[in-house]
Formats: structure tokens, C-alpha cells, sequence
């Protein structure tokens, strides 16, 4: 029944999940939110981020170390974001279609890696969940809130933590600069090009360390194509959220709210399609996307080549 989602036991339920959901889609969002307000969009977060989860998941079978898993997953994500830069940056292509070769090079890549050495589904002991004394004794808001896996806490720490370096330091403004108006920025001494590559491949990091969170944290399994085009949704996440961290995160919410709505529609046997539930998550995208974009606040030179003495 559908009263059976009202439960107060099955609320907290879908709350916990939620937060413990939108861990992957922070970590991909708030990576793309500085490539895009530096003026580079990449498309292929996805791509980097079954790489990073594959690369997170093989190191942590191998040596049952989680950290390690998730050192292996940022160099990944590092490497797959500084080549987006380079193709971006250095060689001028079409950052849309660059963006979908880099997806499909990591959907690709992962799948064949895991067919060659793992060659069947296994699982690990990652990231176990850290309870934080006293917060988590608060009754419902503890549960719901601190009783999670490392990974999970640095997510959300970093939406203050990017909102302050974006709006009161001299590297925000340079960001913001380079992707309003680069010729500006660059007369004022600006490396715009410098810019763009360190948030490009600090985008791949986090996108690596989204891959990590559902390999070797979320879920502590790898399966081929697992994101399942939550590098896509994270990518419209952006646009959501007006290009701020705090609208990044409440869609990331929304989404993962969604998503943990979806599970438990599934758990408790609703009499719900199973297709229609899964689907809820990319209907509300398109949605997002039709009603939620604020193009007034997109960054002016986004997806704009750059180069010295270019108006």
C-alpha cells in the first residue's frame, strides 16, 4: 500500500538514504560547477567517474586498503581531467563533442578492464560508517544525519567549503573571471588558460571520487556501466542549481531523494511498475532542465575556446 510510505520508520528510511545517495552526485556537481564557471564544460563525467570507480574498487580487492582504492580513484580521475583540459584547452575542440569521446573512452575502458581482470561481479570492505558520538544519539536528526561513511561527510563539508573559496578568495574570482569574460581576466594578468586546466582536472578528481563513493562505499561492488548516466544528471545538476553550491545542493538532494524514494517503492513491494519507479529520476532531469534553468546566471564564455588577443 502507499500508506506504507508514510511510516514513520520507513521516512527516516528514505531520508538516510537520500543523504547516503547524494554523495556521488555532490562530489560530480560541485567538480563540474568549477570547470563550468571557468568556462569549460565536459560532458564526460560520467565516463570519469566509472573509471574512478573501477580503478577505486580493483585497488581496494586488491589490497583491501579502502584509502588506497580511493588515492587510485582521484590519480584516475586527475589523468581523464587534465586530458579533457588539454583537448579542450590546448587543441580548441568542440568541448561538447570532446566531452561525449571522453565518456564513452571511460565506458568503454571500464568495461573492458573489468572483463579482463576481474571477469566476474566481487565484492569489497570499503568505507564503513563512522557514528559521531553524541550527534548521532539525537533522536531521528542523528540517524538520518551522522551515521554515515567518511566519504559522505567531506561531501557535504564541501558546499561551504567551495561557497567560501568562490566567493571571498582571489582564486574565486579569477574562476568566475574566466568564465565571464576571459579577455578581461587575462588583462588584468590572469592565466585564463591556467584556470580553466587546474578546475578541468580538479573536476575529473572529483568526478573519480564520485565513481570511488559507489564502489567502495555506497555500494562496495563494481558492475559494468553502474553510474548508469549519473555523470548526465550531475552535468544538469549544474544548470539546477544555478551554478552555486548551494543550489548544486539541493538538487543533489532532490535527486538522491528521489532515487532512495524510488528503492523503497521496490522494498515495499507498492504496486508501482518497477520501470516507472527507476524512471523518476531522468523524468525529473528533463523536468529540471525545462522549468529550473536560470540562464541569466550561465557563465558568458562557457564552452568558448580562448586564446591571447581574441576579443
Amino acid at each position: 500500500m502507499i500508506a506504507d510510505l508514510f511510516t514513520p520508520a520507513v521516512l527516516i528510511g528514505i531520508a538516510t538514504s537520500g543523504i547516503r545517495l547524494a554523495t556521488p552526485y555532490l562530489y560530480a556537481t560541485i567538480g563540474e560547477t568549477l570547470g563550468q564557471l571557468s568556462g569549460v564544460l565536459n560532458l564526460g563525467v560520467d565516463g570519469i567517474m566509472l573509471m574512478g570507480a573501477f580503478a577505486g574498487f580493483y585497488v581496494t580487492f586488491s589490497t583491501g586498503q579502502p584509502f588506497l582504492g580511493l588515492l587510485a580513484a582521484i590519480v584516475v580521475g586527475a589523468l581523464m581531467g587534465f586530458s579533457m583540459a588539454v583537448i579542450s584547452i590546448a587543441f580548441h575542440a568542440d568541448q561538447g563533442i570532446s566531452g561525449i569521446g571522453v565518456y564513452l573512452f571511460g565506458l568503454g575502458m571500464s568495461d573492458l578492464l573489468f572483463q579482463k581482470i576481474m571477469g566476474t561481479v566481487e565484492t569489497v570492505r570499503g568505507f564503513t560508517a563512522v557514528r559521531i558520538p553524541l550527534l548521532a544519539d539525537i533522536p531521528v536528526v542523528g540517524e538520518i544525519l551522522f551515521d554515515h561513511n567518511i566519504l559522505v561527510y567531506i561531501a557535504f563539508a564541501l558546499i561551504p567549503l567551495t561557497t567560501l573559496i568562490l566567493d571571498k578568495t582571489t582564486w574565486g574570482l579569477q574562476i568566475k573571471a574566466a568564465g565571464q569574460n576571459p579577455a578581461a581576466a587575462d588583462s588584468v594578468g590572469v592565466n585564463v588558460k591556467r584556470v580553466r586546466y587546474i578546475t578541468v582536472t580538479l573536476g575529473g578528481v572529483f568526478s573519480g571520487i564520485a565513481g570511488a563513493s559507489l564502489s567502495i562505499a555506497l555500494l562496495n561492488v563494481f558492475q559494468m556501466n553502474m553510474t548508469a548516466g549519473m555523470g548526465f544528471i550531475a552535468v544538469a545538476l549544474v544548470y539546477f542549481g544555478g551554478w552555486r553550491p548551494k543550489g548544486v545542493l539541493l538538487g543533489s538532494l532532490l535527486f538522491s531523494l528521489v532515487n532512495a524514494l524510488q528503492n523503497w517503492v521496490q522494498v515495499l513491494n507498492i504496486p508501482i511498475p518497477s520501470d516507472f519507479a527507476v524512471m523518476m529520476p531522468y523524468v525529473l532531469t528533463i523536468l529540471a532542465l525545462i522549468f529550473a534553468v536560470r540562464k541569466v546566471n550561465q557563465p558568458a564564455a562557457l564552452s568558448k575556446a580562448f586564446e591571447r588577443g581574441e576579443s
